[in-house]
């Protein structure tokens, strides 16, 4: 009995440093201290060995069992550790690094904060599909059938559905507005309505423009809408997302899809009105179109210009973030520069 128990503990400790993984152990383990292994079939003698030297022999197979034991789960260990990807001296008590926290782009912040307004005015929010149509990009909106804008040099048509005429034709939206006839085709009046979304446009990038940028527009179309009641909710507006008073003023301006039309210019809030790049040196910067709805487009809707009127803007989201946070170049933020956009957190 003993010198089995001695070529057992010789055999056990060499197949327990040879073991080369963690499965591998495990059957070493059970081969040798198992239910059915070496040292199972060792004890199961016990009983037949003289009387005298059976307690010597029992507690010598415990102590053997316990020795192989330790052994197994330091060799465990010791495996463990080899297949981990820490560094055996990596000190798990010393604190971590907390992750970097991530915000909203200051664009959509500044979308979210427009909705927000709105939305206390009783507007709703509108969204649809980036992809339309010279229907409703054009047609709808009063363009003349020869405007500059329905030319490649303005739009960016789709390949393989850029021929045909109206609902045929297809392109990357160039603004909003179409959309807007789309909506009062799908509701019922009076509109109350916001539109926020990126607009594609093939024009040269500088401080102030972009090829694809943010507009957000607002409608209202009711019966007896005062045109005075659309220039107080562009300065609420205005007012409200800036958390001070904004100067605002019109001036008349041709667009096709409004009559009578107006420019709607801001105090530029970059230079505080001094004159820098962004507002051409002259003190103000252009946001947004607006005006009456024409009444070519309230037909093209199916409503009744004799009866129906209202008030439209378009706001260049994106200068209106440039005024927030007094940034003299729109592509900064379409250029995905983590250096400049963790500065809005």
């Amino acid at each position: 009995m003993r010198e089995k128990l001695a070529e057992l503990k010789r055999t056990g400790e060499a197949r327990i440093a040879s073991a080369a993984t963690t499965p591998e152990l495990q059957n070493v383990k059970a081969s040798l201290i198992g239910k059915r292994g070496v040292l199972a079939e060792i004890l199961r003698e016990i009983p037949a060995l003289d009387i005298s030297i059976r307690p010597e022999m029992g507690s010598a197979a415990n102590e053997l069992k316990n020795h192989l034991s330790s052994l197994i789960d330091e060799r465990g260990k010791a495996l463990q550790l080899a297949s981990s990807a820490i560094s055996p001296n990596f000190d798990l008590t010393v604190p971590g690094i907390p992750p970097s926290g991530g915000a909203l782009h200051p664009i959509t912040q500044m979308s979210y904060d427009l909705n927000d307004a709105f939305r206390s005015l009783g507007f709703e929010i509108f969204q649809e599909n980036e992809i339309t149509s010279e229907l409703y990009a054009f047609d709808n909106l009063n363009f003349p059938p020869d405007h500059p804008a329905r030319e490649s040099m303005d739009t960016y048509w789709i390949a393989g559905h850029d021929s045909g005429r109206g609902g045929d034709r297809l392109c990357l939206r160039p603004h909003l507005t179409g959309a807007s006839v789309r909506y009062i085709q799908t509701h019922r009046p009076p509109y109350r309505f916001v539109y926020p979304g990126r607009v594609y446009r093939n024009e040269t990038t500088d401080a102030r423009h972009e090829r694809a940028f943010f507009q957000y527009e607002a409608l209202v179309v009711d019966k007896n809408f005062p045109f005075t009641a659309g220039k107080v909710m562009v300065k609420s507006i205005l007012d409200k997302v800036f958390g001070r008073d904004v100067p605002v003023r019109m001036r008349v301006g041709f667009f096709p899809f409004v009559e009578p039309g107006y420019e709607i210019d801001m105090s530029c809030l970059v230079c505080g009105g001094t004159g820098c790049n962004v507002c051409k040196h002259v003190g103000w910067i252009e946001i947004m179109p607006g005006g009456t709805p024409h009444p070519n487009v309230l037909r093209a809707s199916g409503l009744d210009p004799a009866e129906y009127t209202g008030f439209y803007v378009n706001i260049g989201l994106d200068r209106l973030v440039m005024m927030r946070y007094g940034v003299d170049d729109v592509r900064l933020f379409h250029s995905a520069d983590l250096r400049f956009l963790s500065q809005f957190k």
